[in-house]
């Protein structure tokens, strides 16, 4: 019996020290943080950003527009005498030079009138000269003769005027170019100023742009243009200011600024729709910042810097300590501290007020407000204000 009491006594004093560890580890890791350490917690939270430098670098100044191209020289070949088409000579595509034959019209009604005013002319021709010779001899009056000399040229005329109607059939090109519209068929009746062919001269190749009047002073005739075509992506094509209007638009307040591109590839169309710069200014070493860096608010221009927070946030404790629990009794030892890591330093956003000089691209260049070298948030810009702490996330550029 008094065995029983001991062994019951021993296994009473097993739980007792059982219930004492689990209490001494829920006061340990388990438990929630003080109220220090959360405030480190929040001391330490910054917003991530990407930032570039501000640094030097070429920027141009230029005036970008649209315009469509179109033909320097442009002619719609008409008919100038009624008749039905016989042959067509040329085809759309087509290079033709001026003079050179289109198309021809059935040509035997004026061939006949032409015969029969060249019959009536060296008719008249036969009657003036007797009545010359007869008025030599006293034999016709000066009246008479005058008239027969009148006579012949009238009929030298309808004689000219048939050969040039049978000139007509022959449809020649006014100038050199390109057939860009075929409008008539083979047995075709044309009739007189009816439209059969228009050609192009697709050299050069115009784009006419409408540029604000307060742009007079920038845009001169010879400066270079660059143009890019929506039809063919990725490629550029150059060219020059061909004129420059000197009369501004009452009504829209813009002037006309003609650029001319010469394309020896063919490669630009008339028609064709075009992104115009035309560059009138160039900086070698402007301090430029990316576009993607600015900011407005209230009518002011401004960027965030990354500079070093003069007021950093304390390091948290290095050493936690660890118990160690035995059958019946119970040590605690503190554990070796652990050596703290080389923290990167605290950084912070300042507000900089700025002055734009130039914009190019994705480049904008600082006039004013910040200087060489500094570092400009771009990505994360609207999670930032002045003083915010940040954490740059990438190396600089």
């Amino acid at each position: 019996m008094l065995r029983h009491q001991r062994l019951q006594g021993a296994w009473l004093l097993v739980a007792t020290l059982s219930v004492a560890l689990v209490a001494g580890c829920g006061n340990g890791e388990g438990s929630d943080k003080s109220p220090e350490d959360k405030g480190d917690s929040a001391q330490d939270t910054a917003v991530p950003v990407e930032t570039a430098l501000a640094k030097r670098d070429e920027i141009v100044a230029s005036y970008t527009g649209t315009a469509s191209l179109e033909p320097e020289g442009q002619s719609q070949v008409v008919a100038k005498t009624s008749g039905v088409v016989q042959r067509i000579l040329v085809e759309e595509g087509d290079r033709v030079r001026a003079g050179q034959t289109l198309a021809t019209l059935d040509p035997e009604r004026p061939r006949l009138q032409l015969m029969q005013a060249d019959a009536s002319r060296k008719r008249l021709e036969n009657d003036a000269r007797r009545a010359e010779e007869m008025f030599r001899r006293k034999l016709l009056s000066a009246e008479a003769s005058d008239r027969a000399k009148f006579d012949l040229q009238t009929q030298q005329a309808a004689y000219d005027m048939a050969k040039l109607e049978l000139s007509y059939t022959s449809i020649v090109a006014p100038i050199s170019g390109t057939v860009s519209l075929r409008l008539v068929k083979p047995g075709n009746l044309l009739t007189l100023n009816q439209v059969a062919f228009t050609i192009d001269d697709f050299d050069p190749l115009l784009a006419v742009l409408n540029v604000p009047e307060r742009e007079l002073r920038l845009l001169k005739p010879s400066m270079p243009v660059t143009m890019q075509v929506d039809a063919l992506p990725g490629k550029s094509f150059k060219g020059r200011i061909a004129r420059v209007s000197p009369v501004v638009d009452g009504k829209t307040g813009t002037l006309r600024v003609t650029a001319e591109f010469h394309d020896e590839t063919e490669t630009l169309k008339s028609g064709m729709f075009g992104r115009l710069t035309v560059v009138y200014d160039r900086k070698e070493e402007a301090l430029v910042v990316p576009r993607e860096a600015l900011a407005d608010e209230d009518g002011e221009t401004f960027v965030y810097v990354v500079e070093r927070d003069p007021n950093p946030p304390k390091p948290k404790a290095a050493a936690e300590k660890k118990r160690r629990f035995s059958f019946g009794t119970a040590k605690a030892e503190d554990s070796k501290a652990e050596k703290p890591k080389a923290a990167a330093p605290a950084m912070i956003a300042k507000r900089k007020l700025v002055k734009l000089g130039y914009v190019s691209g994705d480049k904008v260049e600082i006039a004013s407000g910040v200087t060489e070298g500094a570092r400009v948030v771009t990505v994360g810009r609207t999670a930032v204000r002045d003083g915010t702490r940040v954490q740059v996330i990438e190396g600089l550029q």
